[in-house]
């Protein structure tokens, strides 16, 4: 039986998630994983897929810790090749999953970090002469969107009094209240928004859609300004959600205005929120 080199399947791989609509960020992060996966093969004279045997892919896995990747890097990456060799297997390209007894490096869980509301309300100042970053922080802290969220919203898709974030990959579609301090920054934006035929609302000067990377290096650099290093976009996020379970917002209600595929990971948050009782209100707090 003749089998197929790694670098025949991965295009092929590829577009099969493309099918399934995966979201453009997560088919462009399996992309680079796997072919640094192919690379490293490659390297050992392993062109085919017969080829490959778990040890080699302990040895990508152990390179990569060596190289200095953090384990939770790591762990995603071996993620992808994990979804690529159960792919082969239900192509019935392969018959034997030799990714499926490969180990997962050990992580240290990070406890969730939040701002306070006078940590966020500093970052506002500091970013309030740069109305795009603005009204993304404005965005997160109001909504309690994804970062990759706002790289994708169109600007059909802002509503009056309403933001709808579209289904993508496994996320169904939904609708969140936009309350008037995250429609004001919008508004702000919009009116130094770059001219261009793009339907995304942030654009860069060339008005070309802002991709997340470059969101988040934005964000770094003001949270530098801010005497704040030590905070990340995605903290914005958990500030949203603790914020709002001290407030007493409804579990529920929270939980699908974040999108939390279970109700439990949005239970998760109470401890940190130092909340033993979830309230009941049905109206997110507004920071």
């Amino acid at each position: 039986m003749a089998y197929e080199t790694l670098n025949e399947l991965l295009p092929k791989f590829i577009s099969s998630l493309e099918e399934k609509h995966r979201s453009p960020s997560t088919i462009l992060a399996y992309r680079a994983d796997l072919e640094q996966l192919v690379a490293s093969l490659n390297k050992k004279n392993k062109v085919t897929i017969d080829q490959v045997v778990t040890s080699d892919i302990e040895s990508f896995r152990d390179n990569l810790l060596n190289d200095k990747y953090t384990p939770k890097s790591v762990s995603r990456k071996l993620n992808a090749v994990k979804t690529f060799f159960r792919w082969l297997v239900s192509e019935k390209i392969i018959s034997d999953n030799p990714a499926e007894q490969v180990a997962h490096p050990h992580i240290e869980v990070a406890i969730p970090k939040y701002l306070s509301p006078l940590e966020y309300r500093a970052l506002r100042d500091v970013v309030r002469d740069d109305e795009r970053i603005a009204a993304i922080v404005e965005l997160i802290l109001q909504t309690g969107i994804r970062i990759s969220e706002v790289a994708n919203i169109k600007i059909e898709n802002i509503k009056e009094g309403e933001l709808e974030v579209d289904a993508y990959a496994t996320q169904p579609k939904r609708v969140i209240p936009l309350n008037s301090q995250a429609k004001q920054a919008i508004d702000n934006y919009l009116q130094t928004r770059p001219k261009t035929n793009s339907e995304y609302l942030f654009v860069s000067k060339n008005g070309k859609p802002l991709a997340v990377r470059n969101i988040r290096a934005a964000i770094d650099r003001y949270l530098q300004r801010a005497d704040m290093p030590q905070y990340s976009v995605n903290d914005f996020r958990t500030t949203f959600i603790v914020e709002n379970l001290k407030e007493g917002v409804d579990l529920v209600l929270l939980s699908q205005i974040v999108g939390h595929k279970r109700l439990s990971t949005t239970e998760r948050y109470l401890e940190l929120a130092q909340v033993k009782d979830p309230g009941k209100k049905q109206n997110l707090t507004e920071l």
